[in-house]
């Protein structure tokens, strides 16, 4: 059993952000020494690895906890991850569509600057 600042580096995730998702129920309370210190079991410190490696591909806290609990049911597993899956692939391509017309938009604007003008073509173009 470890510290909360060793689970912190063992997990990856911030103390600030370990004490937020115990607290929101996000993860498992971890036990407490008589003098109210965590103590994080190696299990516990797995739960926190899964659910930065969720958070690292872009699912939500909530999908996290979703898939949390579909790991503990693996008979239907590999069905509901696939969905959840597919969801979030859905909302990862709609996003980049999205950044890809910001970056034309943003390029456009750029381009129609010229050094030495007084009347800024981007700014005309924010204002409007």
């Amino acid at each position: 059993m470890v510290a909360i600042g060793e689970a912190s580096r063992l997990s990856g995730v911030s103390i600030e952000t370990i004490r937020y998702y115990e607290r929101e129920g996000i993860v498992s309370k971890a036990g407490r020494t008589s003098s109210g210190r965590r103590l994080f079991t190696d299990a516990e410190i797995a739960e926190l690895r899964f659910i930065k490696r969720c958070r690292d591909l872009g699912f939500s806290v909530h999908d996290a906890v979703a898939l949390k609990s579909i790991a503990r049911k693996p008979n239907d597993a590999c069905q509901s991850v696939e969905q959840l899956g597919r969801k979030h692939l859905t909302n990862v391509q709609e996003k980049i569509g999205e950044l890809r017309q910001l970056e034309c938009a943003l390029t456009e604007l750029i381009s129609n600057c010229e050094q030495g003008r007084k009347q800024c073509p981007m700014l005309h173009a924010l204002m409007s």
